[in-house]
């Protein structure tokens, strides 16, 4: 899991390639068997999809923040 901190330091594209990561896996995750799939997976990758979404709304919002 990714801490804000961490993300903070990153580029719009970094954060952009997270962005589209997290959500292939939960795609795969979500869309495997029922016995194989872990719902933590899929939690872990929610979290990291709206910190990153959250801080490139807030570079958006305010460019001196970069």
């Amino acid at each position: 899991m990714t801490q804000m901190q961490d993300l903070r330091k990153k580029t719009d594209t970094e954060l952009a390639e997270a962005v589209q990561t997290a959500r292939a896996a939960i795609h795969t995750e979500r869309f495997k068997d029922a016995f194989s799939r872990k719902p933590k997976v899929i939690q872990t990758a929610k979290k990291e999809v709206a910190r990153a979404l959250t801080e490139l709304t807030a570079r958006r919002r305010n460019p001196e923040t970069k």
